[in-house]
């Protein structure tokens, strides 16, 4: 198994309340459409040739990426902050290690496609299926930042103990997923297909003023 980033290596990748490295929080609550307000201006959605490789080169290209899920509700899309390879049978803690299941059958199919899998009997988690059709290889997506619809997915999280944070609301596997909207129900949607409601884009370029960027 590759860790993401220098964080050592888990058994296993179901985790749902892991507090990786805090994301700054973003708080935006603009209408939910493609251009600067959602995120998505001069971004594209990431092509199947993206994921058609191992997942450990995946992973880390990843980062910074934008995942947006439009829903009846509204649109969610945050930035990915924290992912993690699996390499699926020949990684003990891949769900993929002792072969095919229905549970799993999505990690075996074309890349580009999300595995949701339920954990814990309350959870959901969302991978992104990598290597072509057959080897099951997947990224799991373990934070994010949201930078449009933070309404909807603080009312998602209201069920919390206490009202998250902004900068909490996508922090672990599987509040990104509850932040999103997705469930089982999304289990091998096309995260490569730009018509999809749930699609991963290209990470929004860095504009000359930004912190850090010289």
């Amino acid at each position: 198994m590759t860790p993401r980033r220098d964080r050592p290596a888990r058994p296993h990748p179901e985790g749902p309340d892991h507090h990786g490295p805090a994301p700054d929080g973003l708080d935006h609550d603009g209408p939910a459409r493609d251009g600067p307000e959602s995120g998505l201006a001069d971004t594209e959605v990431l092509p199947r040739s993206f994921f058609e490789r191992p997942s450990v080169q995946v992973a880390p290209e990843l980062l910074g990426c934008v995942i947006s899920h439009d829903t009846a509700e509204g649109r969610v899309t945050l930035v990915l902050v924290e992912v993690e390879a699996y390499a699926g049978e020949a990684d003990p803690a891949s769900h993929a290690f002792r072969g095919r299941t229905g549970r799993n059958a999505v990690m075996y199919g074309p890349p580009g496609h999300a595995y949701v899998y339920f954990t814990y009997g309350m959870h959901y988690c969302v991978n992104l299926v990598c290597q072509p059709e057959c080897e099951a290889s997947a990224v799991l997506l373990r934070a994010g930042r949201v930078i449009d619809g933070v309404s909807l997915a603080r009312a998602r999280r209201s069920g919390a103990a206490r009202q998250p944070r902004d900068l909490d609301l996508a922090r672990g596997p599987a509040r990104l997923c509850e932040a999103l909207g997705i469930d089982r129900s999304h289990d091998g949607a096309d995260v490569a297909d730009p018509a999809s409601p749930l699609r991963v884009f290209s990470a929004p370029p860095i504009s000359a003023g930004a912190p850090g960027s010289g």
